[in-house]
C-alpha cells in the first residue's frame, strides 16, 4: 500500500531519503518512509511535507487546495519510482482521480522503462462524480507531454481530466458494486464520461465493497448499549431504548417503529426527496433519529423539521462514530434514498444489526438489498425505483405495515442478519481479476532490486 504521508501519520524508518521527481521546470525530492507491516500489508509513504503535511487531505475551509493537481502528479510519479527502486509489484491497483495518472504515466513517460514495461494496472472508480479537473497548464507544471491534451487522452471540455486518463489507460476498470459498473455507462450516472466507459465495456467490472464485521457487528460492538445476535435479539430492544434517550425522545413509545439515518446531507443522498415528504412521513406512527452533516439548506430544513415534530424526530448535526453504531443497533429501519450510490456500506451494516434497510434501487443498494416478499418470507428490505418523493413514502409505509406483523418482521430481520458481505468474497474476486490483468499483459520485465 502506497499512501501520501498526511499529517499525523507515524512511520518506522526512512527507506529512501530522497527521490528525484521532475515537475516541469523544477525538481522535488520526496522521501519514502516505511510504515512497517500491519495485518500482513506493508505500507510505504511518500513524504513531502509541503504537499501533504496539511490540515486537510484535499480541501481547506471547504475549498479544494489550488495545487491538488501538482500534489497528486507528484504522488503518482513517486509511486512508480517506488515500484522501480523499492518493491516491484505484479499489478498496480489505483483508486479514483488522485492516482489516475499512474497508468497514463506508464503508457507515456515510462513507456520505455525496462523495469516497468508490462506492468498491468487495475483502476477502481469509487464515485464518477469526482473527476480531478485542472487547467491545461497542469501538464507543463507537472512535466507531462503536451500531446496528452487531446480529446483521445486527458482533454475534457478545455480542461485536463485526470479521471478520464485513468479510464483510458488502465488495463482494467472496476467499480465498487456490479450495478454501479453498469450505471456509469449511462448519461445519468456517467457524469460526461459514460462514452469513455462504454468504449471499454469488455474491461469493466463491478466488485462489491466488503464490510468489516470485526467493527460492525452487534455480537462484538463496544459502542452499543447491549450486545445481541441472530440467536438472541433481546439486546436490540435495549439498544432502541438507549437511542431514544440519546435523542430525547420518549422511551415509553418504544413500540413505535424507529427509523435511523446516518448520512451526508446532500442531493446525491436523496435529501431533495426527503425534503419533499419529510413532514408527511413524520405524521405516520414512527420516530426518526438522524445523524450527519452536509449542505446548509438541508441542515436548516432538518432543524426546522425536528423542532416541528418534538418527541418524534431527533437530530444530531456532525460526525459521531459511536453514535452511528448506536443508530445501527437501536433503529428498526434504516433509510437510504440515494439518487446514486456506488456501493454504500450503511445498508450492509444495517442488515447485520437486524435493522431493515429502506433504499432506492440504485448502485450497491440494489445489489445488496432484496425486496421482502411477505408470502414467501424471502427478502431483506424495502426498495423503490423511481427517484420520486411519493415512491420513497410508499416504501416507508410498506415497511411500517410489515413492522406491525411481529412474525414477518422477525423473519425479515433474520434474513438480513444471515447475509455475509464481508471482504472474503470480494477479495477473492479481486485476486482473480489481478491474475486476469497479469496474464493479459506482455511478459514481465526483470525484477527491481529490493
Amino acid at each position: 500500500m502506497v499512501l501520501p504521508r498526511y499529517r499525523g501519520t507515524r512511520v518506522s524508518t526512512v527507506l529512501v531519503p530522497s527521490l528525484t521527481i521532475p515537475m516541469g521546470d523544477t525538481l522535488r525530492f520526496p522521501a519514502v518512509a516505511d510504515g512497517a507491516v500491519l495485518h500482513g500489508v506493508r505500507y510505504f509513504f511518500v513524504d513531502d511535507p509541503e504537499y501533504f503535511d496539511r490540515d486537510g487531505l484535499y480541501t481547506v475551509r471547504g475549498a479544494d487546495y489550488a495545487d491538488n493537481g501538482e500534489r497528486f502528479v507528484l504522488f503518482s510519479k513517486a509511486t512508480l519510482e517506488i515500484a522501480k527502486q523499492v518493491w516491484r509489484p505484479d499489478v498496480i491497483h489505483c483508486h479514483d482521480w488522485q492516482t489516475a495518472l499512474v497508468p497514463v504515466l506508464l503508457r507515456s513517460l515510462y513507456a520505455g522503462d525496462p523495469l516497468l514495461r508490462g506492468l498491468p494496472v487495475v483502476f477502481t472508480v469509487h464515485n464518477m462524480g469526482y473527476h480531478g479537473t485542472f487547467d491545461r497548464g497542469l501538464l507543463a507544471r507537472a512535466g507531462l507531454p503536451a500531446s496528452l491534451f487531446d480529446i483521445k487522452a486527458l482533454e475534457f471540455y478545455g480542461r485536463v481530466n485526470l479521471l478520464k486518463g485513468g479510464l483510458l489507460a488502465a488495463d482494467w476498470i472496476t467499480t465498487v458494486s456490479p450495478h454501479y459498473a453498469q450505471e456509469i455507462m449511462t448519461p445519468e450516472f456517467g457524469h460526461g464520461l459514460d462514452g469513455v466507459v462504454r468504449d471499454r465495456t469488455g474491461r469493466v467490472s463491478g466488485i462489491l465493497n466488503g464490510a468489516d464485521y470485526s467493527l460492525w457487528s452487534p455480537e462484538n460492538d463496544d459502542f452499543i448499549a447491549a450486545k445481541y445476535s441472530a440467536k438472541d435479539l433481546s439486546g436490540k430492544a435495549l439498544c432502541k431504548k438507549d437511542l431514544l434517550r440519546e435523542f430525547k425522545m420518549p422511551v415509553q413509545s418504544a413500540e413505535r417503529p424507529l427509523i435511523g439515518i446516518v448520512s451526508r446531507f446532500a442531493d446525491q443522498k436523496g435529501f431533495d426527496l426527503f425534503a419533499k415528504v419529510g413532514s408527511e412521513m413524520l405524521r405516520e406512527d414512527l420516530a426518526l433519529a438522524v445523524l450527519g452533516t452536509g449542505e446548509p439548506k438541508y441542515e436548516r430544513f432538518l432543524r426546522a423539521l425536528a423542532s416541528h415534530f418534538p418527541g418524534k424526530m431527533g437530530l444530531r448535526i456532525g460526525f459521531d462514530n459511536a453514535l452511528a453504531h448506536r443508530i445501527e443497533a437501536g433503529a428498526d429501519m434504516f433509510l437510504m434514498p440515494s439518487r446514486y450510490e456506488p456501493c454504500g456500506l450503511n445498508q450492509i451494516y444495517s442488515l447485520r444489526y437486524g435493522t431493515v434497510p429502506i433504499v432506492r434501487a440504485t448502485g450497491g443498494l440494489d445489489d445488496t438489498v432484496e425486496p421482502f416478499e411477505p408470502f414467501s418470507g424471502k427478502g431483506t428490505g424495502f426498495k423503490f425505483a423511481d427517484y420520486d418523493g411519493r415512491a420513497l413514502l410508499t416504501a416507508v409505509r410498506t415497511g411500517l405495515e410489515v413492522f406491525r406483523d411481529a412474525k414477518a418482521w422477525r423473519r425479515l430481520q433474520l434474513n438480513g442478519m444471515a447475509k455475509d458481505f464481508s471482504w472474503n468474497a470480494s477479495a477473492a474476486e479481486y485476486a482473480r481479476l489481478y491474475e486476469t490483468a497479469l496474464k493479459a499483459r506482455i511478459p514481465r520485465a526483470p525484477e527491481a532490486s529490493n
